[in-house]
């Protein structure tokens, strides 16, 4: 303390005080402004997605859904389904459709990733709902247990999409889709949305560590090998039967009639 003393009468002492000063003023507001100011940015990024969505949806899905989301006469409200089930829905091609007394099938998105995120964007903005989520954000192949995956799998989607992931026939002229071109994303958001006559497995049924061991199980499923040949639909041994019987018969059936042929 008695060093510092001597300098307080010196002649830069004041001006050394007053650029410390200022210095720590300047910091001190830099900070405190700029985590406010990236805030700002990312609800203005964020308002302007859901302007877009809205714009989108207005164009291409207010003619079934209502011009507020409210839904209509054949197609359902979408308030409160979240951003997730749109993701799911509108990634895969499945909407919009232009029959919507007919199962929604799988093609080629209408809109691109940016348009897909907007749409999700301002329905998740009407009401809360599962958030969509992407492949990178799903850490499957690191958490993931494929032997758990399996059990789970047979236990709770085998008797829809086939024990194979093959997709299978329902009731009333429907199907479950086969899983062999599903994302690992499109598997979850299908896992916590339902969509079309699948059930909602919430965390409570199926937690989300489960859920990443389906995924790795069904990414394994989609990437074995058919090491005996054919792999004919991989649905057990009523193809392989079929197929046995349709060429032994008809071999058999062709052998008669050329023993016939040269009998005569």
């Amino acid at each position: 303390m008695k060093r510092l003393s001597r300098y307080r009468r010196h002649k830069f002492a004041g001006p050394a005080v007053l650029l410390a000063a200022l210095f720590t003023i300047g910091t001190t507001f830099s900070i405190a402004t700029a985590l406010p100011s990236q805030q700002r940015m990312e609800v203005s990024a964020q308002t302007t997605m859901v302007e877009e969505g809205k714009q989108i949806f207005a164009r291409g899905c207010s003619s079934c859904h209502g011009l507020n989301a409210e839904g209509g006469a054949i197609a359902p409200s979408l308030i409160g389904v979240g951003a997730a089930s749109v993701d799911f829905q509108v990634g895969t091609g499945r909407m919009p459709m232009a029959d919507m007394s007919q199962q929604a099938m799988r093609k080629k998105p209408v809109y691109n990733e940016q348009e897909t995120a907007a749409l999700a964007a301002y329905v998740a903005s009407l009401a809360p709902g599962p958030a969509s989520v992407t492949n990178a954000s799903l850490t499957w192949e690191r958490d993931g247990n494929v032997a758990q995956g399996g059990e789970l799998f047979r236990t709770n989607c085998a008797m829809c999409h086939n024990f194979a992931a093959q997709g299978g026939a329902l009731s009333n002229g429907k199907y479950a889709p086969t899983l062999m071109d599903a994302q690992p994303k499109q598997i979850y958001e299908a896992m916590i949305t339902g969509p079309q006559s699948m059930p909602k497995f919430s965390n409570n049924t199926i937690t989300p560590a489960e859920k990443l061991s389906i995924i790795k199980w069904i990414k394994a499923a989609q990437n074995e090998p058919s090491l005996g040949g054919a792999s004919l639909g991989r649905v057990g041994p009523v193809t392989e039967g079929l197929l046995v019987w349709t060429l032994g018969l008809g071999l058999l059936i062709g052998v008669a009639v050329w023993l016939a042929a040269k009998a005569r």
